[in-house]
């Protein structure tokens, strides 16, 4: 059987991203399968770019198919910031946490308590057999001072949703935030690029 490794080691991300593919005749691995490996040097300016850095990296080091995600936060009233910098929003080695204080701290520095943001997920594929695929996904809404939900993980609790009003991601069920998420999105677009390629 084939084997696909994500290119994470985010247990949220890997649950998101397992679920998604489960139908597929594949065996779905993560980083964490494959022990201790270097860390790809995610210098790309867009989220396609470090996408792409990450699936074709890890493609040369596990010898399998890869397929890697490069998604994040992007706030109106930061110019767009997090953006490719929200897994260390707070420093290289920040956490959910401290990266979610640093949104709140730089809400209050721009005088507001909401803006209009969006979660932004660009998926890449780097197979084997040097097929490449990039399928992208968004979700708007907004991020508010306000944390609210137990569920989902990073900026989940700060982020309302414009499907669900009034419901930040992480109040969310699984399947209501798939079918509405920036990585839901993405990885619908993806399983079918992939259906083809695994025929």
């Amino acid at each position: 059987m084939k084997k696909i490794v994500l290119a994470t080691k985010n247990p949220g991300k890997v649950r998101e991203l397992r679920a998604a593919l489960a139908h597929l005749p594949v065996e779905v691995v993560s980083l964490a399968d494959f022990g201790e490996l270097p860390d790809a040097v995610e210098n790309g300016r867009t989220f396609g770019e470090n996408a792409r850095i990450k699936a074709c990296f890890y493609r040369e080091k596990t010898g399998c198919d890869c397929l890697a995600d490069d998604s994040g936060l992007e706030v109106e009233v930061l110019s767009g910031a997090p953006g490719v910098h929200s897994a260390r929003f707070a420093g290289f080695h920040a956490d959910d946490a401290t990266n979610n204080a640093k949104l709140r701290e730089e809400l209050r520095a721009h005088g507001v308590t909401c803006s209009p943001a969006d979660y932004r997920c660009v998926l890449s594929f780097a197979g084997l057999d040097g097929t490449e695929y990039e399928t992208e996904g968004c979700c708007e809404g907004k991020v508010a001072l306000e944390p609210k939900g137990e569920n989902g993980f990073g900026y989940d609790p700060y982020f309302y949703t414009a499907d669900y009003p009034g419901r930040t991601m992480a109040e969310l069920t699984i399947e209501e935030k798939d079918c509405i998420s920036h990585r839901g999105r993405a990885l619908r677009a993806m399983v079918r690029k992939l259906e083809e390629y695994l025929k």
